[in-house]
């Protein structure tokens, strides 16, 4: 991270969009490893298309239509990342984000249903927790968490009330990777849990 100039693909959106969607996307490209945990929406990486411009359309101040197709378009393009075997990603989802409905039944069934199916990939790991799991108080553990090359260039991502956050001192990383796996730990497997997505999908 600190030497690789890589001109990805988004440069393209230099200018257009706030300087934080390239220092994401930037941060996800030169990740080892990406771990989310959700606890209100799905995660940027596992959002269809639908579900992100739900999403967008939401926020306030409005934004005007093509301002919402951009950060559509920037959010599907950083889908890349899912695709690469040396990068392997695992969200740990609480239940509310599989039923909150963003937009309508159809939406929700078919994001539902692209989480099913992201999950079979080679690299991709999804966890769920249950609502009635004991032993989980963490509504607010919203976190994206980037592994460098070496610990020391780890970065982590949080939400603020003032926009995102990103993290790289070493005690917080470590506070970091602990909330991770406390919040990992009491999530169903991997199995189980696209046994859950499924049934929830089904009753849409």
């Amino acid at each position: 991270m600190a030497t690789d100039r890589t001109r990805g693909w988004w440069e393209k959106f230099a200018g257009v969009l706030p300087p934080i969607f390239a220092d994401l996307a930037e941060m996800e490209h030169h990740a080892t490893y990406l771990q989310d945990i959700a606890t209100a929406h799905v995660p940027g990486l596992l959002q269809t298309e639908e579900y992100a411009r739900a999403v967008y359309t939401y926020w306030r101040p409005e934004l005007r239509p093509s301002e919402v197709e951009l950060r559509v378009e920037h959010r599907m393009s950083r889908k890349v990342v899912l695709g690469r075997e040396e990068t392997p990603y695992t969200a740990v989802l609480h239940e509310p984000v599989l039923r909150t409905r963003v937009a309508d039944r159809s939406v929700a069934r078919t994001q539902l249903d692209s989480l099913l199916a992201l999950s079979e990939n080679h690299g991709v790991t999804l966890r769920v927790i249950p609502f009635d799991v004991d032993g989980f108080a963490g509504a607010s553990a919203e976190l994206i968490y980037a592994g460098g090359r070496v610990p020391a260039l780890d970065t982590a991502q949080r939400d603020t009330p003032y926009g995102p956050a990103f993290m790289d001192a070493p005690a917080q990383l470590k506070a970091m990777r602990a909330l991770f796996h406390r919040v990992a730990g009491v999530s169903l497997d991997p199995a189980p849990s696209r046994d859950y997505i499924h049934r929830l999908a089904k009753e849409l």
